[in-house]
């Protein structure tokens, strides 16, 4: 008699993985962390959830909303721009900095703000849910955008068709398994925008429930909230990957592209385009900045202008001492981001790569992956802090848990991307699979790899902010929550600048990085 066949199925394999999930974290809570009363056990978070269920059900319908509300009209402007960009290359500098900008300001700090401006109902969090998903789906888009074969486009080209129908026709269908792949990352993170929306002054939902859980030490209600922002995080994720399956249009082309023959620019053309885009791109932002708080006549009290934010650390008479305050927070803030980056990216490419060789490893270690990216910071990292303490090992854990998870993503992608042309060819010569992983499929890995970790800049930014805002009390985080809470705007807008300074440059240094590795690997990438 043969076994019957589900019980091979990869949902096994995954079914497996939350139970071993569920079953490991009942012990622990039970047997080893119990008395520190930081973890609860999976029977008490059911019984609170059942507890309060019409509750939880109100909340959550609110904050799923606003979640859907952001991760529709964010996705939407990321397609548009991506199609723009690729269709239009001499705009995409422009574009790709105010874009950069727009993405790398700290949701903890510009919440409050746009509260201010927006007042009651879900404005502040619709904008916080666009806003955290747009970028990490334009990112991955257009590198999808431009994998295609030349052939392909010279193709259209004898045909007497434009960019317009290679768009439509070519890049479109070529782009699919990005934009399932970025949508998979965009629907935790807009749920997670929502919550924090909800943070700065909402008057339900689940952030709201979460920020009286905290405060009251209520440990139960902190833990039941986590596992629900949890599961509809990973609904989501299923379902995008449902769809994406759906839209499957079988392996990628092998692109067959060699390094770029053009002759290279003079000497006076290189130092004009590395010095006159970036002053461009900050003379665009700086007018848009000015212009849109005089249109909106947003009071100077709390929305303040370009030159008020110079005046404070540059001009004044006070400068000194304000960049002091603001830069002594900077740099606590940076000795715990930058190791968690690079855990975070390290993690997550050596995950995918096991994953990639081990399928099996994947069903079952997966939801363990889903779940820890799927809980929203902002609902962790108290209970992380009171585990780890408040100081560097739990500020890093907490950096490094937002990031690896969209690098998982990506690389598992990438490295799924290398042509089955290619790989029969190594199956050929029976080439073991450690020597396709480097030669065949790291490569083809790459793009989305140094996509990834562009995207993880300001992910990591606003962890390490987040956790302070909420639970350390250090660096600039904690400083954004204080100078908002006191109303003292002018060092909060301060606080926005300089992070989003700091978050546009180390994605400039990776960005620089990339376009030398990719000229060699993916020419297409580079424009």
């Amino acid at each position: 008699m043969t076994r019957p066949s589900f019980l091979a199925a990869p949902q096994l394999l995954t079914f497996a993985g939350f139970a071993g999930l569920l079953v490991a974290w009942e012990l622990i809570a039970r047997l080893a962390l119990g008395d520190l009363y930081i973890l609860s056990p999976p029977t008490a978070v059911v019984l609170r959830i059942a507890e309060d269920l019409p509750l939880y059900g109100r909340a959550l319908g609110t904050t799923v909303s606003e979640a859907l509300l952001g991760f529709l009209f964010g996705n939407l402007a990321a397609i548009i721009l991506a199609m723009v960009v690729v269709t239009f290359p001499p705009i995409e500098r422009l574009a790709q900095a105010i874009a950069l900008v727009i993405f790398c300001l700290p949701l903890v700090a510009t919440g409050p703000i746009l509260r201010v401006i927006y007042g009651p109902g879900w404005g502040p969090q619709i904008t916080l849910a666009a806003l955290s998903v747009y970028y990490t789906t334009f990112v991955p888009l257009v590198v999808g955008l431009r994998a295609v074969p030349p052939s392909w486009l010279d193709l259209i080209a004898s045909y007497g068709r434009g960019r317009l129908t290679a768009m439509f026709v070519v890049r479109v269908r070529a782009s699919l398994p990005y934009l399932v792949a970025s949508l998979k990352i965009a629907a935790p993170a807009a749920f997670l925008g929502a919550i924090v929306g909800e943070f700065t002054g909402a008057d339900r939902g689940i952030g709201v429930l979460g920020i009286q859980a905290m405060r009251t030490l209520d440990v139960d209600g902190t833990w039941a909230l986590a596992t629900i922002a949890s599961a509809v995080a990973m609904i989501g994720y299923a379902l995008v990957g449902w769809g994406g399956r759906l839209l499957s249009i079988g392996d990628p082309p092998t692109l067959l592209v060699s390094p770029s023959s053009k002759a290279p620019k003079a000497l006076w053309q290189r130092v004009g385009l590395a010095i006159g885009a970036p002053l461009l791109s900050m003379t665009v932002i700086l007018f848009l900045w000015q212009v849109s708080m005089d249109g909106l006549e947003l009071s100077r009290f709390f929305a303040k202008r370009p030159g008020d934010v110079w005046a404070y650390l540059v001009a004044g008479s006070q400068a000194a001492a304000h960049r002091g305050e603001l830069f002594s927070a900077l740099g606590e803030t940076m000795i715990v981001t930058v190791p968690g980056y690079f855990a975070g990216l390290a993690l997550g490419a050596v995950l995918a790569a096991v994953f990639c060789l081990l399928p099996t490893v994947e069903k079952i270690a997966s939801p363990v992956a889903i779940a820890l990216r799927s809980i929203p910071i902002v609902a962790t990292a108290p209970l992380l802090v009171l585990a780890l303490g408040r100081g560097q090992v739990g500020m890093l854990v907490i950096v490094a848990v937002m990031i690896f998870f969209p690098t998982l993503v990506a690389c598992l992608h990438g490295l799924r991307q290398a042509p089955g042309q290619v790989i029969d060819y190594f199956d050929s010569f029976r080439a073991p699979p450690l020597t396709q992983l480097f030669l065949a499929r790291g490569p083809a890995m790459l793009p989305s790899l140094f996509a990834a970790a562009r995207m993880a800049v300001p992910m990591a930014v606003l962890a390490a902010t987040v956790a302070e805002w909420l639970a350390t009390g250090t660096g600039i985080g904690n400083l954004m929550a204080l100078t908002s809470s006191t109303s003292n705007y002018n060092m909060l807008w301060s606080c926005v600048t300089v992070l989003t300074l700091v978050s546009v440059t180390g994605y400039a240094l990776v960005a620089m990085l990339e376009r030398r590795v990719l000229s060699h690997f993916a020419p297409e990438q580079v424009t």
